[in-house]
């Protein structure tokens, strides 16, 4: 086989054309790695801008699948979750009476849980029964058997008490049993328990403790101190929150309050004083209710307010609500004869009669058909002519509709709303009830309407509007407004504000002189229905009332009664008015004098030790 012979094909020149191609490319190589920098430098740019949109400019999150953060800005919610506000505890302030004796408080309580399924002491389990052995004798109202039989009920989450003082806490603690667990938290706390229950009201146990009623429920605002609170960074460890406390300044007073607490008008000894006579009374007559008030009659400051039944604001869970009303303030009832001095004081002004008019008393009289007779008719009949004193002295009903006659019904009626007696009361706890009055046509055009109401029936106020009424009588007409409010004052008793209230005048001085002198009588003399309330050396005024008790049906039971006293004194300077009511008391001889003279009595012995008030020149 020969070989053939490979011939070399000649390469061909390259061609202008592609010469030109490959100098393009070269060309343009820079420029696209131009474009693909630009391109990556204005997605960086686009990013930054991006961000600066998001962090700087801060948008606001509208994104319906985000609620939780729906409304915030993103600063917002970074700054959330990078800071937290730390709540300080700050107690509400405390209630005062008018010598600085604490009436309420906040203290630290405990409640106790129980945990059967975790009992353990030292990490060795302990069971039911040993754990009910150990804690019985330190809880109050519970048995060993009963514990263990609630320990069998449930394995976890059993509270056994509430509001534990820190005594009890101790004893808890050291035996040292896992299982029971004690929670802190603070607690109103009523030291004199019912012995002011009726002013100062109480709080809730709740959570988020809330005022119910009293003091405590009108005054909020007062009682509440500012907020107290600090801002912190933290971070997160997995779920658990740490938090740098170290940029709290030194220098800040977090912990830190003002020492004030509200003062009130009461006066604890006075309080006292009062809640035992009237229990007394009560007691001996088997009385349905009762309430004393005793008020400064120069500014209207309420030194005592009591009514029984009563309750103890820190168990008032134990009670029936109708005992957290304030009957002496919410409820109407017919004044009787102690609205007999209103009445001349009324006549006095309107000029219809003058100290020294004489009436004759006939025992009984006819008006409109009905015949209204004396409550002392049955035993002393008609006591013929009367001076005015005599007339409340012997608490005539027959001499008050001559006296009231000589007064044109309509300016009677005028004279009564004048009082005040259909208003509402600005008064600094809640639930006073307005008076009320006869329709003013009916008074006007039936004689028997004004005649019934000359002795203190046929129209209803509360106890509370009575006495303002007589302190008019004593302070020379000036109509002050009831008050529980002293102010806030500090731990040394300076205030360092106080509220004012209004007065009006009513009556005028020398009208109320003169009624006041006349009241007077009714306790200096033996004859007087008062007199019962006099004491040795000191002058006081008075009038006793003893009504029968209006039925919603219309009319009377004649076999339900209230009994009440209302006194001033001492006369030549008067300072407190001091007024009784007793409702339903029992027995044959039940009237203002037996039954709630003597209470005002005790009280104005009480007030004369407690001040050292000397007797009369």
């Amino acid at each position: 086989m020969t070989k053939s012979k490979i011939k070399s094909i000649p390469q061909q020149p390259k061609r202008a054309s592609q010469v030109s191609s490959v100098k393009s490319k070269r060309k343009f190589q820079p420029i696209r790695l131009l474009l693909v920098w630009l391109v990556l430098v204005s997605a960086a740019l686009g990013l930054t801008v991006r961000l600066f949109y998001l962090q700087i400019l801060n948008p606001t999150i509208v994104n319906e699948q985000a609620p939780a953060f729906k409304g915030k800005t993103l600063k917002q919610i970074a700054n959330d979750q990078q800071h937290t506000l730390l709540r300080f505890y700050n107690p509400r302030r405390q209630i005062v009476d008018r010598q600085q004796n604490v009436l309420a408080t906040d203290r630290i309580t405990y409640d106790l849980y129980a945990h059967p399924s975790l009992f353990t002491v030292y990490s060795k389990d302990i069971s039911p029964e040993q754990v009910a052995q150990e804690i019985a004798p330190i809880l109050p109202n519970y048995t060993t058997e009963k514990l263990v039989q609630i320990f069998n009920q449930r394995k976890t989450g059993i509270k056994l008490a509430s509001d534990l003082p820190e005594s009890v806490k101790e004893k808890i603690s050291k035996l040292k049993i896992d299982g029971l667990d004690l929670q802190k938290r603070y607690s109103r706390f009523y030291p004199y328990e019912e012995m002011v229950a009726e002013v100062v009201g109480y709080m809730n146990r709740d959570r988020l403790p809330l005022p119910q009623a009293g003091i405590e429920y009108t005054q909020q605002q007062l009682l509440q101190r500012p907020e107290i609170t600090k801002s912190v960074k933290r971070s997160f460890i997995g779920d658990r929150s740490i938090f740098y406390v170290g940029d709290l300044n030194p220098q800040e007073e977090l912990l830190k309050f003002d020492d004030l607490r509200l003062q009130l008008t009461l006066d604890l000894k006075i309080q006292q004083a009062a809640r035992n006579a009237l229990k007394q009374q009560m007691l001996k007559y088997k009385a349905k209710r009762g309430t004393v008030i005793v008020m400064d009659v120069r500014d209207g400051a309420i030194a005592a307010l009591v009514s029984e039944p009563t309750y103890n604001p820190n168990l008032y869970y134990e009670y029936n609500v109708e005992l957290f009303k304030n009957w002496a303030i919410t409820d109407l009832y017919e004044p009787g004869s102690t609205f007999k001095p209103i009445n001349v004081a009324i006549a006095l002004d309107a000029g219809v009669i003058t100290p020294n008019d004489t009436f004759k008393d006939t025992g009984k009289i006819k008006v409109d058909g009905w015949v209204i007779r004396n409550h002392d008719y049955e035993d002393d009949g008609a006591r013929g002519i009367l001076t005015i004193p005599q007339i409340l002295q012997h608490s005539s009903n027959v001499g008050m509709i001559q006296m009231m006659n000589r007064l044109n019904r309509e300016d009677y009626y005028h004279h009564l709303l004048a009082l005040g007696i259909e208003d509402k009361l600005a008064l600094d706890i809640p639930g006073y009830t307005p008076g009320h009055l006869k329709n003013q046509i009916e008074f006007k055009v039936k004689a028997i309407e004004a005649a019934t109401t000359s002795f203190g029936q046929g129209f209803s106020l509360t106890p509370l509007k009575l006495i303002q009424l007589h302190c008019a009588i004593a302070n020379g007409g000036n109509l002050v407004t009831p008050h529980f409010v002293r102010g806030l004052s500090d731990v040394k008793g300076y205030l360092h504000w106080q509220p004012t209230y209004p007065s009006q005048q009513v009556f005028k001085p020398e009208t109320t002189k003169a009624v006041l002198a006349m009241m007077e009588s009714v306790v200096r003399e033996k004859e007087g229905s008062g007199y019962v309330a006099s004491l040795p050396g000191y002058r006081i005024a008075g009038k006793t009332g003893t009504a029968q008790k209006a039925v919603n049906e219309g009319g009377y039971d004649k076999k339900a009664k209230i009994t009440s006293f209302v006194a001033m004194f001492p006369v030549e300077a008067p300072r407190y008015a001091i007024l009784a009511v007793v409702d339903e008391p029992k027995g044959a001889y039940t009237f203002g004098s037996t039954v709630a003279a003597p209470i005002v009595k005790s009280v104005m012995e009480a007030i004369i030790a407690i001040e050292g008030i000397p007797p009369a020149q």
